[in-house]
């Protein structure tokens, strides 16, 4: 079976923005309130940081249920490992996540000031230059046969698109207008041309919008 590429629970506004122009340590977003954007997400049963026995269950549950399955390895921009810009003045930074990462896989940042990886718990962090394809390449060997997510941000996702090589994509759409920011699309109509597509409304007010190669 052939290992996917895979764009999974990735959030964006009415107007396609996922992310603001000025990412800080502050706002890793660039935008105040994201969890207007990712709130769906957060209130379902399956929620990993769940503290309680509540939570939705359901559509929205099903996508943040299944956001881990099969996965062996992430590929992520610079820019969603930190908040820092240019050749890394010191090694001390290790990302958003604390001790214990989300990811539980090989991560590997696409970057072009490489520097030593490292592990925090069972997620090791490496740091590599080249094209998607060749960054594809080697998440997959490290993913061991299981497929590959692509996590963001959104200039790594456009690139990837570009570069033709998602297999399937999962953007939940927020019923509220960000304006200005970075922008996945102007319409998800832009990748009919190389895609199949299902839009399912959630009782959240998020739209599910799937997408897979034709």
């Amino acid at each position: 079976m052939a290992q996917l590429l895979k764009v999974q629970n990735f959030n964006v506004s009415s107007d396609g923005v996922a992310a603001g122009e000025d990412q800080s340590l502050e706002l890793p977003f660039g935008i105040v309130g994201p969890e207007r954007l990712f709130g769906w997400a957060g209130a379902t049963a399956s929620w990993p940081n769940r503290t309680d026995a509540g939570g939705s269950r359901g559509l929205d549950d099903y996508f943040t249920r299944d956001f881990s399955h099969n996965i062996g390895a992430e590929i992520m921009g610079r820019n969603k490992f930190g908040p820092q810009r240019g050749p890394w003045q010191d090694d001390e930074w290790r990302g958003w996540w604390g001790d214990e990462p989300p990811f539980h896989t090989p991560v590997f940042v696409m970057t072009h000031h490489e520097r030593p990886s490292f592990t925090l718990s069972d997620t090791t962090f490496h740091f590599v230059g080249g094209d998607p394809a060749a960054v594809l390449d080697q998440a997959r060997e490290a993913a061991g046969g299981k497929d590959v997510r692509l996590g963001g941000g959104v200039s790594t996702i456009r690139q990837f698109l570009d570069a033709d090589l998602i297999d399937t994509l999962h953007v939940a759409v927020s019923p509220l207008k960000l304006g200005d920011g970075l922008r996945l699309w102007e319409s998800p109509e832009e990748l009919l041309d190389r895609f199949h597509l299902d839009v399912v409304p959630s009782p959240s007010g998020v739209t599910h919008h799937v997408f897979w190669r034709k």
